[in-house]
């Protein structure tokens, strides 16, 4: 069941935004799949409020080194801080959810 913002982030905090940035490793079949399942996860929880911005290091190794993403592919949350990152395929939500430490609340 979808819900919408707001929801409830570190420490209880709510946000009204979440920032994801997908960093993928080419267009591959992993690449893909990491996407349509952090696509997946965000219509599912938040209704599709979530931004979402892909890099391909491949094509900007420079955004690998600034955020220190080693392996592809990794999800960095950029908001609401603080920064929190998961690594795989992204198809286990619950799992997804808690390594960005995102916690959807149903709407009053």
């Amino acid at each position: 069941m979808a819900v919408n913002f707001p929801v409830l982030a570190p420490h209880g905090r709510l946000v009204s935004a979440l920032h994801l940035k997908l960093f993928v490793a080419g267009d591959s079949a992993r690449s893909r799949d990491a996407a349509a399942n952090l696509a997946r996860v965000c219509t599912d929880m938040f209704g599709g409020d979530a931004e979402i911005e892909t890099v391909d290091i491949l094509r900007d190794p420079a955004a690998a080194d600034e955020y220190r993403v080693l392996t592809t592919p990794t999800v960095v949350r950029l908001s609401p801080a603080p920064r929190r990152r998961v690594t795989g395929d992204l198809r286990d939500a619950a799992q997804v959810l808690a390594a960005l430490d995102l916690h959807p609340r149903s709407n009053p």
